[in-house]
């Protein structure tokens, strides 16, 4: 028995740990990491019935980290909270954000009020949650009738050079094909979009995107050295880029819609 438990109590340190990377370096992860398309925000509301389809529906953005999602959130027209469980992320949010509220907690431990939000998003950041915790505390938040959307990131790893690039930086958050995410009881996953999209780059943003993924971060630097060598080699010796250089870095952003699992119709990938 004590065999079989050790994989998830495993899995759970080593969440945390790398969740922790993320605690300072808002600015530099602000600065570099990928917004989100509008589309994205646009799908998760549109065609719904329940409080989150009404005109300035309250929405609390969890994991909301430096404000990336959040903003798209504000400019439709929601009355957004931010949660995050850095207060260096909040404070990069508060600069471009300044009127939207945030406190400091997690999906797990949000600190929101009961029955006190519309709908909760979560931006790049469930795979750092228990989900099964995190499901109940989200219920918790919710109004009667609310949403739950989960949204992913990803780099377009159907494309050649930028697989092999995902895989000189341990990119481990590009999801598998039918990945579906993990929730509780309390919720099942409603519908599921996908958009594609790029991000105007140059090789040195390249480089300082590895810096930004948890895997550097958590890393020592004998690791760190190596990952920027085979960086430097991959981008300018092995593709040619020139310093300066403009490409598209492609992108897939992944969001679920989830709703409370009373009533489901069936999983519609649209």
């Amino acid at each position: 028995m004590a065999a079989t438990s050790a994989g998830p109590r495993l899995q759970a340190l080593r969440r945390k740990e790398l969740a922790r990377s993320y605690e300072d370096g808002g600015e530099h992860y602000d600065r570099i990491r990928p917004g989100y398309p509008a589309d994205a925000v646009h799908w998760l509301f549109e065609g719904i019935t329940g409080p989150a389809a009404v005109a300035g529906a309250q929405v609390a953005d969890v994991g909301a980290g430096t404000g990336k999602y959040t903003r798209l959130l504000v400019a439709a027209g929601y009355r957004t909270t931010a949660v995050d469980p850095s207060a260096d992320m909040l404070g990069q949010l508060r600069q471009g954000l300044p009127d939207v509220p945030v406190m400091v907690g997690t999906a797990e431990a949000t600190g929101l009020p009961t029955a006190s939000m519309d709908a909760v998003t979560v931006a790049q950041a469930w795979h750092w949650c228990d989900p099964i915790a995190a499901s109940t505390e989200l219920a918790r938040v919710l109004r009667p009738g609310g949403i739950l959307g989960l949204v992913w990131n990803q780099l377009d790893v159907s494309v050649p050079w930028v697989h092999r690039y995902s895989r000189i930086i341990h990119a481990g958050d590009v999801l598998r094909p039918g990945f579906r995410p993990v929730v509780g009881p309390e919720f099942l996953p409603q519908a599921s979009h996908t958009s594609a999209w790029t991000q105007q780059m140059t090789p040195e943003d390249l480089m300082e995107l590895a810096k930004s993924r948890s895997y550097y971060l958590s890393a020592n630097e004998v690791t760190r050295a190596k990952v920027l060598a085979n960086l430097t080699w991959y981008l300018f010796d092995h593709l040619g880029y020139q310093p300066g250089q403009p490409l598209d870095l492609p992108y897939l952003t992944l969001s679920w819609r989830v709703v409370p699992s009373a009533a489901v119709p069936p999983l519609d990938h649209g």
